[in-house]
């Protein structure tokens, strides 16, 4: 099965009369193989519906007004089998609100030279048929991606993938709402935001709610409820032996589990697609809430520490985009750094709130002192991260616009053991390297939170800043600082 089934990708052809009704013909019973293959291919995470080719400007703006009311419609890719004069889309891609890819393809792999004649070459225009609708698209000044290939290939395949599990996050985070359990860590200035301007350029809602809000939940779990859980517990990670059951640290694990059965209740019933916390509001919570951050991660809601709730909405995003693809998502931080001559390192952590579903084993479940926050010693997930390659990405607010910053990094293993370091955690080396990359990151505002994956590119990411209408900044193998700082120039006079 699809790994996003509810949802769908429309695939549309734009021809026109001027061809007869023969060519036409040929037009719709090529471009009905060619959404079939796609719907077939593994690459895309979702269904590809066929709709019938438009040949007039009242059947593009009808297409594109359905697509705009389809409750499962993600995006649409859009392909010009023949000429399509272009002026006859503008009315539609002006009221169209889905994301769209252009394909730019033809329906055969191989020109048949021995036989070509102009027959052939009226029904197959897409060079220039597409070149025709790309005109459009930019003098529309319309974000909108390019496959370039034939639709059979797996690269093409593969592009229009990675651009619909965009789609599907753009969709998700339409009417999203996120939880904010107390405000903003104090004084801090990147975690801070318009999230008024967030809501009309994301389409995600973020409200804060008083802890006394949730923890109205988290006393109402009962004990039997508390007892399956950790029961789950102690079948799904390596406890430590003073949490297990009798142990003299069972009731730290008992405290955790109500705190996640509580806010999983205050999600569910509010209809929330992701949550902050701060340690610096727990009023009526024993612990900080690290297991229950992590285990949720894990089923994909969204999170950010210490009020952030753009991470939160970004990671709720990715994690959308990596529904089926192996590696995992996380929220995560540049922590430290191993500056040894030669082979510089960062190594990524949080207090307790990094996702199982990039460890590399089976995560220990251990409970220790956390000294801040003035609460309980709070349990939590232990693990080292996988090796290989990963993206950090980040949203910040620039005041007059909002500006992701995505980085390649390489995973790496330790120089040596942690066994003083009771938190999960992640040691990376950033692309091109460690001084190029951390200094991009920094020229670019990137913030100290990110969302960190081990399952995405940063073609997703960028296609995700694209339907947004944001800049996206890329430090990758190819990054120069100095053109790095130009591009960061001439994106203030762009924007």
């Amino acid at each position: 099965m699809k790994p996003m089934p509810t949802l769908e990708l429309w695939f549309v052809t734009g021809s026109q009369h001027l061809y007869g009704p023969v060519a036409l013909k040929k037009v719709a019973e090529h471009s009905k193989v060619v959404a079939a293959a796609l719907d077939a291919s593994g690459h895309l995470p979702m269904r590809v519906v066929f709709k019938p080719v438009v040949t007039r400007p009242d059947e593009v703006t009808a297409v594109c007004r359905a697509a705009n009311n389809a409750p499962h419609c993600a995006g649409l890719i859009m392909w010009m089998h023949t000429f399509s004069p272009a002026k006859m889309w503008i009315a539609g891609l002006k009221t169209l609100q889905r994301p769209w890819i252009h394909l730019h393809t033809q329906f055969g792999r191989d020109l048949p030279w021995a036989t070509i004649d102009m027959d052939f070459m009226n029904l197959n225009q897409s060079a220039h048929g597409d070149r025709e609708f790309g005109f459009i698209g930019s003098r529309m000044r319309l974000n909108r991606p390019v496959a370039v290939g034939h639709w059979s290939d797996d690269a093409v395949q593969a592009r229009l993938g990675v651009w619909a599990r965009a789609a599907a996050a753009w969709h998700d985070a339409q009417g999203a709402r996120i939880a904010r359990f107390g405000d903003n860590m104090r004084e801090v200035a990147v975690t801070e935001g318009d999230k008024v301007e967030a809501q009309k350029t994301f389409g995600y809602a973020v409200n804060g709610f008083g802890v006394g809000d949730l923890v109205a939940h988290v006393r109402a779990a009962s004990e039997a409820a508390v007892n399956r859980l950790c029961a789950e517990y102690d079948a799904t990670y390596t406890v430590v032996k003073a949490m297990r059951k009798g142990g003299p640290k069972r009731f730290s694990l008992r405290d955790a589990a109500r705190i996640e059965l509580g806010i999983r209740s205050f999600l569910k019933t509010g209809g929330f697609k992701g949550f902050t916390t701060t340690f610096e509001d727990l009023h009526g919570l024993l612990q900080l809430p690290g297991l229950a951050a992590q285990r949720l991660m894990a089923d994909g809601y969204g999170f950010g520490a210490e009020g952030d709730w753009k991470t939160c909405a970004l990671l709720r995003a990715m994690k959308v985009m990596d529904r089926g693809l192996a590696g995992g998502t996380s929220f995560m931080e540049d922590y430290t750094y191993d500056l040894v001559a030669g082979s510089p390192k960062v190594l990524g952590a949080h207090m307790l709130e990094i996702c199982p579903s990039i460890a590399a084993e089976t995560p220990g479940l251990e409970v220790h002192p956390l000294g801040i926050g003035g609460r309980a010693d709070p349990p939590r997930l232990v693990f080292d991260v996988a090796q290989g390659p990963a993206i950090n990405a980040t949203v910040v607010d620039l005041g007059n616009r909002f500006r992701m910053v995505v980085n390649e990094l390489d995973v790496v293993g330790p120089s040596a053991p942690l066994p003083k370091l009771p938190v999960a955690r992640a040691v990376w080396v950033p692309r091109p390297d460690f001084t190029v990359g951390t200094a991009a990151w920094i020229q670019a505002g990137g913030a100290h939170h990110s969302g960190f994956s081990r399952s995405l590119t940063a073609q997703s990411l960028e296609d995700f800043a694209g339907m947004a209408g944001i800049e996206c900044l890329l430090i990758d193998a190819h990054t120069r600082l100095r053109d790095f700082q130009n591009e960061i120039r001439w994106n203030d006079t762009a924007y």
